[in-house]
């Protein structure tokens, strides 16, 4: 197979891709939903035709290369030493969220949820018949980062569970190791568990930083955290669904197994086989995949920073631009650039209608079109 050009354009329309059927019919470019629009690795492709090939698409166990790939995995990029049985596979990372809500804390309780931050995080605290309770993020040095006094200060005692995004979507932040050790120096004493979601972790854009996962720090925030990680955003694989759970605690994965029970479908075999192909051949992939990403989000923080009206900070990770538009004093941001012909997801949905956010894990020539948009309704909205 033809090695990876993500500069080629590929035509996802007719395909059912939820994100360009948003906009089927109209000349708006779709650059809303997390999923990129790049061909998934060469080595996924052929591992799924030679899956199909076989013919025979019945029930299907976790394949054991599949765990000791993420066993080895974890071992080899965080020294973070995990057992086989502290894996739960889910057919997805937002039913995570959720089951880590059923699960944690009884009907009634709260779930800190800090804000900004992808809308799952709010909905499933009160899809679980628990309180939300929001903690505002805060700016510091143009990254966002947890206020850690302000969630301090809201804890209560029927405060049971955090649920954690890093790296952050939006905002696009890599927490320090001094940033995660107050974390957990929090959670400890408060008897919180932490749920974190670390999807993003394969996506850090700075060569000088690297994801740490918050479990990873020590015993005692291990036995208090729900980790949550995917291949799915990495090698564009979302559709096939297959995510996982490393629960150490054998009271709180019994507790998360038990709320999945009759409710959420296993993995399923394809999703398993382009997971499997992902961890073992896709590393040298995603390394030419970040620099693209890179240089994409330069090229992006040049451009829409020299446009009046709008402002944008570099993201340390993931493709997703948060882009503040409060100077444009739009009336409503996300009909105003759909006006343009650009799609993007409303911050409102994640707790700032400041804000708008920006997917550019797209060809570059997509990305300079949609700039060119967004330039030239700016210029025409804002007063010479």
């Amino acid at each position: 197979m033809a090695p990876e050009n993500f500069d080629r354009i590929i035509d996802r329309r007719d395909t059912a891709s939820e994100k360009w059927e948003k906009y089927r019919n109209t000349e708006i470019l779709p650059m809303w939903v997390a999923d990129t629009d790049f061909m998934s690795p060469p080595a996924v492709i052929e591992a799924l035709q030679q899956r199909i090939t076989h013919g025979v698409f019945g029930y299907t166990n976790t394949p054991a290369e599949l765990v000791s790939l993420v066993i080895d995995r974890m071992q080899r990029l965080y020294s973070w030493r995990i057992e086989s049985d502290w894996l739960v596979w889910l057919p997805g990372l937002v039913c995570g969220l959720n089951l880590s809500c059923r699960s944690v804390g009884a009907d009634g309780d709260t779930v800190l949820v800090p804000k900004p931050v992808y809308p799952p995080f709010m909905s499933a605290p009160r899809l679980s018949s628990r309180q939300l309770v929001t903690i505002p993020m805060q700016q510091q040095d143009g990254r966002w980062i947890l206020d850690f006094d302000a969630l301090e200060a809201a804890i209560t005692a029927d405060s049971k569970l955090l649920l954690f995004c890093n790296p952050h979507n939006p905002g696009g932040t890599c927490y320090r190791r001094e940033e995660l050790d107050r974390l957990a120096a929090i959670a400890e004493r408060h008897n919180l568990v932490v749920c974190s979601d670390e999807i993003h972790c394969d996506l850090i854009l700075e060569p000088e930083l690297g994801h740490l996962p918050l479990a990873s720090l020590n015993p005692q925030i291990e036995a208090h955290t729900i980790t949550l990680m995917a291949p799915s955003k990495t090698y564009n694989i979302a559709g096939l669904g297959c995510s996982f759970a490393i629960i150490p605690d054998p009271e709180l994965r019994r507790a998360f197994t038990r709320a999945r029970k009759g409710i959420v479908p296993d993995v399923n075999l394809l999703g398993y086989t382009a997971a499997l192909a992902a961890y073992r051949d896709g590393d040298d992939w995603n390394r030419r995949q970040i620099d693209y990403l890179r240089a994409n989000r330069d090229y992006l923080v040049r451009e829409l920073n020299g446009i009046p009206g709008l402002s944008m900070e570099p993201v340390e990770a993931t493709y997703l631009a948060w882009i503040d538009v409060s100077a444009a004093k739009l009336e409503n941001p996300a009909h105003f650039f759909e006006q343009a012909g650009v799609g993007l997801s409303p911050g409102r949905d994640f707790g700032d209608d400041r804000f708008m956010r920006l997917n550019f894990g797209c060809p570059r020539g997509l990305l300079e079109e949609a700039v060119r948009r967004i330039r030239s309704a700016m210029l025409n909205h804002l007063p010479a």
